[in-house]
């Protein structure tokens, strides 16, 4: 099989490059870097884009996330390459239904250029279809794992080990207590590699199904090194659109692969 692999030099993307590189031949894409040619590519796996939730520069947003990704698959669907790209649990905001179906509250620019793209590609699935190709989106819940290291807005996982070398972990002083669905960048691949072989479009869920609060991260941050948790107030430009709470709702996932009847747990 042939992959093209967008962002790679990122957290998922470089990830994702190592994971699907060792069975498959495998050409990646920067954004800026003339795009290679996609003849006998099987599948663009689009990584790429900007992934700072917080990144106030709407333009900027819209041009790498939303404009570059309905760019990419276009040429996919002149090349005849299927593409499975990675969308977003910001799109869920201040929800609590966290269905694929429900309705949608994007709050950043992020979750909105995720949102839009969504919907630009749901449009295309026709087309895809008559072609005998997939378009696969994933809303991944908080990715965490190696190689986070580069990220200004790294997991909790990986934060807190990162302010545990200095002894304080700072965790925001927030009512109620804030709780994301965390799940390891392994099974997000997992999870993509499996539907590679599954002839069907739309979007899925990728999460646990758990949600874990961001203190019980800390307490075993602290535990495994022994640094100190410390509260400090959340700053101000995150509180319209922070998320108190994520819980991944797998029950579309689960159903399209016992459908196919696919042996896989998440």
């Amino acid at each position: 099989m042939r992959l093209l692999i967008t962002g790679n030099r990122g957290f998922i993307g470089g990830a994702a490059q190592r994971y699907f590189g060792a069975w498959a031949e495998i050409l990646t894409l920067e954004w800026g870097e003339p795009t290679p040619d996609l003849g006998g590519v099987d599948w663009v796996l689009h990584f790429g884009g900007l992934s700072s939730t917080a990144e106030r520069d709407v333009d900027r947003v819209m041009q790498q996330n939303y404009d570059y990704s309905c760019w990419l698959l276009d040429q996919c669907l002149r090349s005849g390459t299927s593409m499975q790209y990675s969308s977003s649990a910001s799109i869920y905001g201040d929800t609590t239904h966290f269905t694929e179906s429900g309705p949608a509250d994007p709050r950043s620019a992020y979750a909105w250029s995720k949102y839009l793209f969504e919907r630009y590609a749901a449009k295309q699935v026709p087309e895809a279809q008559a072609q005998g190709l997939q378009i696969q989106g994933f809303r991944y819940f908080n990715v965490y794992g190696d190689g986070e290291d580069h990220k200004d807005q790294p997991s909790a996982w990986s934060l807190f080990r990162r302010q545990a070398r200095n002894g304080v972990i700072q965790l925001f002083e927030v009512d109620p207590e804030p709780a994301r669905d965390m799940v390891p960048v392994q099974q997000v691949l997992q999870t993509q590699h499996v539907f590679l072989d599954i002839p069907e479009s739309g979007v899925w869920n990728v999460g646990t199904g758990r949600a874990t609060t961001f203190r019980a991260v800390a307490e075993a941050v602290a535990a495994e090194t022994g640094a100190v948790i410390h509260t400090v107030p959340m700053p101000a430009h995150l509180r319209s659109q922070y998320q108190h709470y994520t819980q991944a709702d797998l029950t579309r996932l689960h159903n399209t692969l016992a459908r196919h009847r696919v042996k896989y747990h998440t």
